[in-house]
């Protein structure tokens, strides 16, 4: 509580500045302040939990299903015949359950299997899956592989990400209640999406209900790093608790203008804009709860010859997260500390979703109607002092940010799955999403102490001298004291798939298929920063630049410092000043359009033995336009064959070789030069235009024996090769600057491991009568991985811009930028996921300890030196260990089914690290703060 402490004085930066009421009595007569007591005064409503600053301004329970018997997870994907049943026959072997019956090698997670883990968002609950892990805010990672090696599919089509800085969405804004079942398919085959690097995830919504119900529920939760504790936050507008901003955040048409103007907003238009409210951060000495609330409804009646169903959702949560941060940086090859910032960031994130579909069934058809809503919205409060900091001013600094993240998810989709004849089956889809994320008002403002002033400073109209010690002074540090920016994304994706698969009559079975898939993803990025200024182009002048930040543009401010030490007043007047300096392009337009087709036959060539051979022809065009600069074209097209072999060698065991070559292109974020902060890691990325596609070739082989139903014991060895694998490198574009990210690639990596997996219920009858129908269950796996980078002197795209070795403008050598040999970004060496259970299926009962170790893993690859030549330790990550328990039970209260949960979550309170390692054993910092343990006791009633 270090840093937290040290707060709790240190606000008094960001609200014991000099108002102009106080400069009424304490007016400078020229100078700078001295040592002394000081006079500044503080706005009530800061020191209280956060209020409309305005008056002061001068101008997720879930519907879970009961623990009956194990029921087959329903499917929904390109060419799977979802009708098929459970079983298949191969050669008279019997080989039940999706996951057996499977040509390709998956992992699926039914409605049992999600409400076992207790997870509120999918992401959560794919931690459970074997080789998967959640990086960040909710990209889940395949076998170490990062999130671009990945895509996600609802239904069989695919999403777009509302996330700017990736093509692929993050699953955490999917709520498990929405889901019916969730594929992971870690082997290629040619229905799916060539960009198939560590495995689809496909997630299924539910289509029809099984008989009709009303379900209500509701939780609370606490989080023991947050609630009840001193957290900063803002007012913002009287809706943010939904994540909607009733218009307070509003961005005026003239501040969209400006780029194609002068780039000034002046004084008058100035006063438009949003202030105190988006502005002030203030203390919040006792942050909320966290809670949610859910409506379930789904109804099925008949309707001719088949059932028709309808089933809708929706879904409200509000929980908070502070982080009591250490943040550090260096820039020499020693790893001498040149920053070391104290930062507290307080997140309260707010997400509604609902989803409402319809589905209907006759004989062996069926057609699902699917719509979705996301819309997720983070407000963040960020408070940052620095007890070291080495830069051009020399200086200690304050740093103050508040900031709105809205991510909004649509997409509608009609899905056909129809049987014509006995052996025809038909897929055909079509589906259009919308994504948006708007991020207005990202205020900024640094300030500098300077402690060796001894100039007093005296109001001409008399009263109490003006010091400096207390009072933080504006200043040009970072070459922009304060900033504001707008940003807005907006990306539309059409997509349409047909697959026609036809069993061939013979002895044998032996099924051809093919598709066509075409998809049209076109995204409009911009983002709009702008500098506080005086009508000269100065910074606001002193003593007017000792004001909290909301009032830097009061009206006293706006027109004129009136007391300024230099200036007229006419010169001292506040403009805004675009400038795109502060994010390189400050828009720009792309698209990605591909066609594809593939032909598929699976076979039983010899008893026992299957095999599934395909290519897909898949041509793409992409392109990245940025405004103001050379735009980017990647127009490439592939060949793409997969092949599965699986021996089923005995009644219950089998064995799968498979081979495939895939592909991964960069995102549009990646290659488009415009700046973006994650609010996760609280780094600025920036992209490059000179990226190209990834190529991979895949190679695993599988050992399963399924003993009994559900019940199996795995065992897997994979191997990839990756040309021109897209890393992650932290950079300083300048001396003062704080750590940045951008993206090269390399010329070649390779990962390899092994995987083994345990599922196993175990009755406990044998212990009494009366623990007949009660079980224990244990699923286990793990996961070992080992990824190496090929640095050589082959020339690959610069991160910071410049050119050596010879090699073309904005291309070095990858052996000055990389460590060879080094692991692949975002890789653990080791994956350990473990459920202990217990189960009273009679009396819908369960109980979970969840245990979950990923080992370390490089987030970064380590900064270069701003010499050029030589680079720093890459930036890892250590997850460690999460110990989560959970619990429900169903209990049925006058004739009313209520479902009782409990979960309880990060038990070990694992820290949260992120940081370099020196040849000499010094260690820097990059991220570093405690976790909080969360306890969440959640009901649901159904009707």
């Amino acid at each position: 509580m270090r840093q937290r402490a040290l707060y709790a004085s240190l606000l008094l930066v960001t609200t014991t500045f000099v108002t102009p009421a106080a400069l009424a009595q304490v007016a400078p007569s020229g100078g700078a302040p001295t040592a002394g007591p000081s006079t500044a005064t503080i706005s009530p409503s800061a020191e209280q939990t956060p209020t409309d600053p305005s008056a002061a301004d001068p101008s997720a329970a879930t519907q879970s299903a009961p623990l009956a018997e194990e029921q087959e997870a329903e499917v929904s994907a390109p060419g799977v015949d979802a009708n098929a049943g459970g079983d298949i026959v191969v050669v008279g072997r019997n080989i039940p359950n999706t996951v057996r019956s499977t040509a390709q090698v998956i992992s699926v997670l039914s409605t049992a299997d999600i409400a076992r883990t207790g997870e509120g968002d999918i992401a959560g609950a794919l931690t459970r899956v074997t080789g998967l892990s959640v990086v960040g805010n909710g990209y889940v990672f395949v076998r170490g592989l990062g999130d671009r090696y990945s895509s996600a599919l609802l239904n069989g089509s695919p999403l777009p990400s509302p996330e700017p800085l990736r093509r692929t969405v993050p699953l955490d804004i999917f709520p498990t209640s929405i889901v019916g079942s969730a594929l992971v398919q870690k082997t290629y085959s040619a229905n799916y999406p060539g960009e198939f690097g560590g495995g689809v995830i496909n997630l299924t919504t539910k289509a029809i209900p099984d008989e009709n119900y009303v379900t209500i529920g509701g939780s609370g939760g606490i989080d023991t790093q947050t609630t009840g504790k001193l957290g900063y936050t803002y007012f913002g507008s009287k809706t943010d608790w939904l994540g909607y901003d009733s218009g307070e955040r509003k961005v005026p048409g003239f501040l969209r203008d400006a780029p194609n103007g002068t780039g000034v907003i002046p004084t008058a238009q100035v006063a438009q804009l949003s202030n105190a409210r988006t502005t002030l951060l203030q203390r919040n000495q006792d942050i909320p709860a966290n809670w949610s609330a859910d409506l379930n409804v789904g109804l099925v009646g008949e309707l001719g010859a088949g059932r028709i169903g309808m089933i809708a959702t929706g879904g409200i949560s509000n929980t908070w997260r502070t982080r009591d941060t250490t943040q550090q940086d260096t820039i020499s090859a020693d790893g001498t500390l040149r920053n070391d910032f104290d930062t507290v960031i307080t997140d309260n994130r707010a997400v509604v979703n609902g989803l409402l579909g319809f589905g209907y069934e006759f004989d062996e058809n069926r057609i699902r109607w699917t719509n979705v809503y996301i819309h997720d919205t983070l407000k963040q409060g960020r408070a940052s002092a620095a007890t070291v900091y080495n830069n051009s001013s020399g200086n200690p600094i304050f740093q103050q940010n508040t900031n709105w993240f809205e991510r909004q998810l649509i997409e509608t989709q009609l899905v056909g799955e129809f049987k014509p004849i006995d052996d025809l089956s038909v897929d055909v889809r079509g589906a259009y999403a919308n994504s948006k994320r708007n991020s207005p008002y990202e205020r900024q403002f640094v300030y500098n102490c300077n402690t060796n002033l001894n100039v007093q400073v005296t109001s001409p109209i008399g009263g109490t001298p003006l010091s400096c010690p207390g009072v933080w002074q504006a200043t040009n540090a970072f070459g922009r004291f304060a900033t504001v920016v707008f940003s807005e994304l907006e990306e539309n994706l059409y997509s349409g798939q047909a697959d026609v698969a036809y069993k061939l009559p013979g002895d044998r079975p032996f099924t051809l298929s093919a598709g066509y898939y075409y998809s049209q993803n076109d995204r409009t990025s911009i983002r709009l920063p702008f500098t506080y200024q005086t009508t000269t182009g100065r910074e606001i002048p002193f003593p007017c630049n000792l004001f909290r930040p909301d009032y830097l543009l009061s009206p006293d401010v706006l027109n004129g410092c009136p007391v300024a030490t230099t200036g007229t007043q006419a010169e001292n007047a506040v403009q805004l000043r675009f400038d795109s300096g502060l994010n390189g392009s400050f828009a720009y337009d792309a698209s990605l359009r591909i066609h594809a087709g593939y032909v598929q036959a699976e076979a039983e060539a010899i008893d026992g033995i299957r095999a599934i051979i395909g290519v897909r022809y898949e041509t793409a065009k992409q392109e990245v336009t940025p405004i103001g600069a050379v735009s980017t074209r990647l127009n490439n097209d592939y060949f793409l064959p997969a092949a599965t072999l699986t021996w089923n060698f005995a009644p219950d065991m089998q064995l799968r070789l498979a081979a495939a070559k895939t592909i991964a292109r960069p995102q549009f974020r990646e290659l488009a030069p415009q700046a973006f902060r994650d609010f996760e890691s609280d780094r600025l990325f920036f992209g490059n235009p000179n990226l190209r596609d990834s190529k991979l070739y895949n190679l695993e082989a599988r050992y399963e024996w399924f003993f009994d139903r559900d019940q199996r014991i795995t065992a897997a060895g994979f191997y990839k090769r990756i040309d021109n694998p897209i890393e992650q490198v932290g950079f300083y574009p300048t001396p003062d600057a704080r750590l940045q990210t951008g993206f090269t690639y390399l010329p070649r990596a390779s990962l390899w491991g092994g995987e083994v997996e345990v599922q196993k219920y175990i009755p406990l009858d044998f212990i009494a009568d009366a623990m007949a129908g009660k079980r224990a269950v244990i699923i286990a796996n793990y996961t070992y991985t080992q990824s190496q980078i090929t640095a050589n002197s082959q020339c690959v795209p610069s991160v910071l811009g410049v050119s050596l070795g010879g090699c073309a403008d904005g291309f070095a050598p990858a052996n000055l930028q990389f460590r060879d040999g080094a692991p692949l970004t975002g890789q653990s060496d080791h994956l350990v996921n473990l459920q202990l259970g217990y189960e009273d299926r009679d009396n819908d009962m369960q109980a979970t300890l969840l245990f979950n170790y990923a080992s370390d893993r490089v987030t970064n690859r380590g900064p270069a030196l701003l010499s050029g030549v030589g680079f720093q330790p890459d930036i890892i990550e250590k997850p460690g260990i999460r110990v989560d328990f959970v619990a429900r039970q169903t209990v049925d209260f006058l004739g009313t089914r209520v479902e009782l949960k409990g979960e309880a979550r990060n038990l070990t309170g694992t820290r949260y690290q992120e940081r370099q390692t020196f040849d000499d054993g010094r260690q820097v910092f990059i991220n570093r703060y405690e976790q909080g343990r969360t306890f969440t006791l959640g009901a649901s009633v159904t009707f």
